[in-house]
This record gives C-alpha cells, sequence and structure tokens, in this order.
C-alpha cells in the first residue's frame, strides 16, 4: 500500500477527538448537500415528465388551424386523409370556445370542447373515470372533478352552458343549452380537471351559431416523445396541409416546459452552495488534522519522506471523506424520493400540507432520477472537494521539520 494510503487511513480511523467529531460533520455535510442536489433534480424533472404525460393524454400531439383563424371547411374529408400518414393514430376535428356554465347559481367559464363522439375517445385518454362514462352524443357533456365539485354536480344533473355569441351579436339572441351529466374524469392535472368542457360537435356549432365546419383539427400520433421520429410525422403533415398551421404540443406547451428547465437550473446552482459550504467544512476538518499533527509531519519529513507523499496523504484524507459522503448521499437521495409520497401524507395527516393540488395543480409528487445527472453532481463534488483540500495538504507539505519538531 503507498505511503500516502496509509496515513490518509490512518488519521481516517475513529478517535474520541475533535477532530473525528469534525470529520464525521464534514461527511454529514456533504452527504445533506449531495442528497438534497440529486432529490431537487429529480423532482423537478418529475415535474417537466408529468406534465409532459398529461399533456400528451389530454391534448393533442399536433394541431392544425386555419392561418387566419377561420374555419376549416370538408374537415371529415381531412381527417380521413390525415389519418393515412404513417405516424398519425387518429385524427378528430374540434370546436372551442369559452363559455359560461351555471348550476344552482354557480357561474364558472371553462373551456367547452367540441368533438366527434367516435374520434374523440381516440384523442382523448380519460381512462380515469371518476364516474359514469365517456359519452358526449346528443346532448351530454362530459367533465373534470375539480369543475364538477365546484358547480355540485354529478352524472345525470342538468348543466347550462351559455352561448359567448351573446356577447358579440347585437341583432341575435342565442339561448342557452341545457345538457346533461354523462361523465366525471378525472386527468391527475388541475388545468383539464377544472378548466374543461366537453360536448359534441353539434351542441358546440348551436352554441357558436354555426351550420359546419370547425376552428381545428387535432392528431394523435405514435411515439411523440420522440423528437426524431415526431419530427417526421409532422413534416408529412405539413406537407400534406401546406395551406394550414401546423402546431405542435411542444410549440403550444413551450412556455411552461421553458419554465420548468429554466426553474429547475437555478434551483440546482442555489442548490450548489449547500455542498460548497459543506466543502469547505472538509478544508477546515485538514486544517484541524494539520495543526493537530505538526509533530508528526515534521518526524515525518526528518526521516525524509517527501513533501509530495506528505500532502498526498491529505489531499487523499480529504478525497475519502468527500467520495464517503458522495455515496452516502446518493443512498440517501433514492431513500428520500421512494419515501416521499409517504412522508408528504404523513405530514398532511399532522395538518401540514406540503403539496397542494390547488397550487401545483397535480395529485402526487412526481420525480425521475436521470443516471447522468447523479453521475455529474458525483464527480463536481469530488472534484470540488478535491481541489478544497490542496491548500491545507500544501501547507503540511511545506512544513520545516526543525520548526514543526520545535512546537511539540
Amino acid at each position: 500500500m503507498p505511503f500516502s494510503l496509509f496515513l490518509a487511513f490512518k488519521y481516517l480511523k475513529p478517535k474520541r477527538t475533535v477532530t473525528s467529531v469534525v470529520s464525521l460533520i464534514s461527511v454529514l455535510g456533504v452527504v445533506l448537500g449531495v442528497a438534497i442536489i440529486i432529490i431537487v433534480r429529480a423532482v423537478m424533472t418529475g415535474f417537466g415528465d408529468m406534465w409532459q404525460e398529461k399533456i400528451l393524454d389530454f391534448k393533442p400531439h399536433i394541431t392544425i388551424r386555419s392561418f387566419a383563424g377561420g374555419v376549416i371547411k370538408d374537415e371529415e374529408n381531412l381527417c380521413r386523409r390525415l389519418e393515412q400518414i404513417e405516424g398519425v393514430k387518429a385524427a378528430s376535428p374540434s370546436l372551442e370556445t369559452r363559455v359560461l356554465v351555471e348550476n344552482r347559481r354557480r357561474v364558472v367559464a371553462p373551456v367547452l370542447v367540441g368533438v366527434d363522439p367516435v374520434r374523440a375517445k381516440k384523442i382523448m385518454k380519460l381512462d380515469q373515470m371518476r364516474a359514469g362514462e365517456f359519452d358526449v352524443a346528443g346532448d351530454a357533456v362530459v367533465l373534470g372533478i375539480d369543475l364538477a365539485m365546484e358547480l355540485g354536480l354529478g352524472v345525470g344533473d342538468d348543466l347550462l352552458v351559455y352561448s359567448p355569441m351573446n356577447l358579440i351579436s347585437e341583432d341575435e339572441v342565442y339561448f342557452p343549452e341545457r345538457l346533461m351529466v354523462k361523465g366525471i374524469f378525472e386527468s391527475g392535472q388541475r388545468d383539464f380537471d377544472s378548466g374543461y368542457v366537453i360536448t359534441s360537435l353539434a351542441v358546440a356549432r348551436d352554441l357558436m351559431g354555426m351550420d359546419s365546419g370547425v376552428y381545428s383539427i387535432h392528431l394523435k400520433t405514435e411515439r411523440p416523445a420522440n423528437l426524431e421520429y415526431f419530427n417526421g410525422v409532422v413534416g408529412r403533415v405539413e406537407e400534406l396541409t401546406p395551406n394550414f398551421l401546423v402546431q405542435t404540443w411542444q410549440q403550444i406547451d413551450s412556455q411552461l416546459f421553458s419554465a420548468l428547465a429554466v426553474e429547475k437550473n437555478m434551483m440546482v446552482i442555489l442548490l450548489m452552495f449547500i455542498t460548497i459550504v459543506a466543502i469547505f467544512c472538509v478544508t477546515n476538518t485538514l486544517i484541524v488534522l494539520t495543526v493537530q499533527k505538526t509533530d508528526e509531519i515534521g518526524l515525518l519529513k526528518a526521516l525524509g519522506f517527501s513533501s509530495r507523499q506528505v500532502m498526498g496523504a491529505f489531499v487523499i484524507y480529504g478525497w475519502i471523506q468527500c467520495l464517503v459522503g458522495t455515496l452516502l448521499g446518493i443512498g440517501a437521495a433514492y431513500l428520500v424520493l421512494h419515501n416521499l409520497q409517504s412522508m408528504v401524507e404523513a405530514l398532511a395527516r399532522l395538518g401540514v400540507e406540503v403539496f397542494p393540488k390547488e397550487i401545483y395543480g397535480l395529485n402526487a409528487i412526481p420525480w425521475r432520477i436521470i443516471p447522468s445527472e447523479v453521475v455529474d453532481v458525483a464527480i463536481s463534488v469530488i472534484l470540488f472537494c478535491t481541489f478544497a483540500s490542496f491548500l491545507p495538504a500544501w501547507r503540511a507539505s511545506r512544513m520545516d521539520p526543525v520548526n514543526a519538531l520545535r512546537k511539540e
């Protein structure tokens, strides 16, 4: 075993001294710093994944609109042509508008989505039905659980929907539509569960005073998260619809994902200061150790051990502290993340609401660990710790053996 490594292990051997206590605190500081960074990055990644999943399930992968924002005619023929494109699973015409809905003098303004009753099931993945079924045929309506609770609605109840055209048209009056609630869904995303009402195209056209046509065509594709494959599908759609505006799910919700990415990076940068503080603790430990071992260092130098060997011992000492702290921090992060939801639920039972759905819009804390990010954190911390060990190690190696032994 090299002398520097032997000496580092000798100093690391637990003793009932102040140095051992300081070393333990330094390791715990590295553990906390590494664990917190990994946990935060995993949760922020999970937020992005869950929002992406909810968006891909509820919203279309590709949306086709008129350039002038007008009405798309002959939508059924266009849908059949689009469904023949390789990679397109389903196409459905859609008519979206914001309306006022009322029940028992409670008024809310959700977005009403008129869809083809047959095609809609292929576009909207609403498997989590809290009550009833996904049926929008005739004068039926399906809405989210949060909106249903806000209006006090259940399956079989009637909902009054007021046309927005009454705010535009001066010569005509559009009577409200009385629709029956056939289903209540729960997507797990508050924006969808509280802000959307789904009905048939016929009802939506009546509310908008339209005889035919739609505002948009929605497409579901295969592998929308595979950007290379998905972009190929988008290219083929654009070739078929050169006179229309084609938008992808990334473009429509770009602000959300950009905000998440920026927030994730900022959180990591801020939390890195915690790790830097822990690294300073390692440096302080080495300074204390060199002061306490001044006589030993002087004796080693007098016996002929080189400055490089002495310096290497203290660098390895600090490096091992960081390595142990990093490994324990990674293990602690995995342990916390796998029990994160249980911890949140336990706090909620004690009256501490740390993740309310009303604020975050999700019914569970999402997380996903990216191995490459864990490796990046580990390498960064170990490198910083190694560099931080050089100053006290260099000080120890530069000691004059005569002066060091005289201080004994």
